[in-house]
């Protein structure tokens, strides 16, 4: 190539970077401006292309992604069996009438599939659109087959920002969220998760107790041995209905299909959510038919939605879970979990790691090198984040398909972030 050949391709090159740079400005202005905003400081990173654990900058810049939009890409970005079913899906037919009401075959299908998998005759699958609205249905069919007004949640529990939701955030760490916007629900109280002697406040007066059986947002806390079969119990003996929010630890992230199955213990419903579209927006709450059916009568539509199990989201949904199955991807996450573990383990500033699975709680022990090391892992290409009730630790809940190479690669992007914090 001539001189005056290099210094045309050199302009031509200086000329795209400047306008991808305007465009990109032009960009985040309208994102600040007419995309409302959840806080603040968003990170402002502009996503062009994701696929399998990575997402792409539009200048080319990887993330690994470590947070998998919060446990919802389990099966990785833009996995061609379920960008196959989503577009055959769309071709077909795409919202036809409200849910409930005709023969969709995405729909039907995904919940046979669905209550084939499940134990303890959870069979009856009321589609919605998110977790919120799954643990907002739950809470409502708890009161329809109880009769009973008293919910109880789990101290540092996270179920959705809708009221009903939020509600049920655990005290006090929940105030924070709650207080700007009482009056919520009545007669709701918190429990200490892990905490035996608490189960006593579960009385004949209590509808249902909502809990995870791996707190997410707490920072990745599993039950204490016993004490999901002690909560099973104290429901069972004052007749309370046990409702778990497998909305973060469902479709194999805790290194079982659902963590109940992990750990042994069947709830009267169950709520699902975020992996469950595989990437689309797509929950469900599920029980048995003599509970579900109550919704229908005394009113009659006693809960409805309109979009719920929509059937693209559904074909997705399906499409993911067929992966997950065929390609024994569950089987592998306690492994690769394992695998972060003993590579981030022993770093001097790490003070421990919790884990589920693949969804681990690297702990730094206080708030300071946490906010530091969010924005070291910026500049590094990690994406990952701190829990909503524990602000000491970073997640790492990347994509169950993570290949074994990704996660080394990764961690030592980590550990040099690590070593930036002495």
């Amino acid at each position: 190539m001539g001189v005056a050949a290099k210094k045309e391709a050199i302009i031509c090159l200086s000329l795209f970077t400047l306008n991808l740079s305007i465009s990109m400005n032009i960009l985040r202005k309208q994102f600040l401006s007419h995309v409302a905003q959840t806080s603040p400081s968003p990170m402002l990173v502009e996503v062009a292309r994701a696929e399998g654990s990575c997402f792409y900058t539009p200048e080319g810049k990887r993330y690994y992604d470590l947070v998998a939009g919060v446990s919802v890409s389990n099966v990785g970005h833009a996995n061609p069996a379920v960008v196959r079913a989503v577009q055959e899906q769309a071709a077909r037919y795409m919202h036809v009438m409200v849910y409930g009401e005709l023969v969709e075959t995405p729909q039907v299908t995904y919940a046979a599939r669905l209550a084939s998998l499940l134990p303890g005759g959870l069979e009856s699958v009321y589609f919605v659109n998110s977790g919120a609205e799954a643990v907002e249905g739950a809470l409502k069919l708890a009161k329809r087959f109880t009769g009973r007004t008293e919910l109880i949640s789990m101290r540092r529990a996270y179920h959705g920002s809708t009221h009903g939701a939020m509600s049920m955030m655990g005290a006090p760490e929940g105030e924070e969220w709650k207080n700007a916007f009482r009056p919520l629900l009545p007669d709701v109280q918190a429990i200490e998760f892990n905490d035996f002697g608490e189960l006593e406040r579960i009385t004949h007066r209590t509808a249902c107790v909502l809990a995870e059986p791996v707190q997410g947002e707490a920072g990745v806390r599993p039950p204490a041995a016993g004490y999901l079969e002690a909560l099973r119990r104290r429901c069972d003996e004052v007749g309370a209905l046990l409702i778990f929010d497998e909305i973060q630890t469902g479709m194999g992230r805790t290194g079982a299909m659902f963590a109940m199955q992990k750990y042994g213990i069947v709830p009267d419903i169950v709520c699902l959510a975020k992996a469950f579209g595989g990437g689309m927006p797509l929950g469900a709450f599920v029980s048995c038919h003599e509970i579900m059916d109550t919704l229908q009568t005394d009113p009659v539509l006693g809960h409805i939605t309109t979009f719920g199990g929509h059937p693209v989201c559904c074909a997705a949904g399906l499409a993911a879970l067929d992966y997950l199955l065929e390609h024994r991807v569950v089987e592998e996450a306690e492994r690769k979990g394992a695998l972060y573990e003993e590579l981030l383990g022993d770093h001097p500033a790490v003070r421990g790691i919790r884990r589920a699975g693949l969804l681990l709680a690297v702990e730094l022990g206080s708030s300071e090198p946490l906010y530091r090391i969010m924005e070291l892992f910026k500049d590094a290409g990690i994406m990952s984040d701190w829990f909503l009730y524990c602000d000491t630790a970073f997640r790492i809940s990347p994509p169950l398909t993570i290949s074994d190479d990704e996660i080394r690669d990764s961690a030592a992007l980590i550990r040099r972030c690590l070593d930036e914090l002495k």
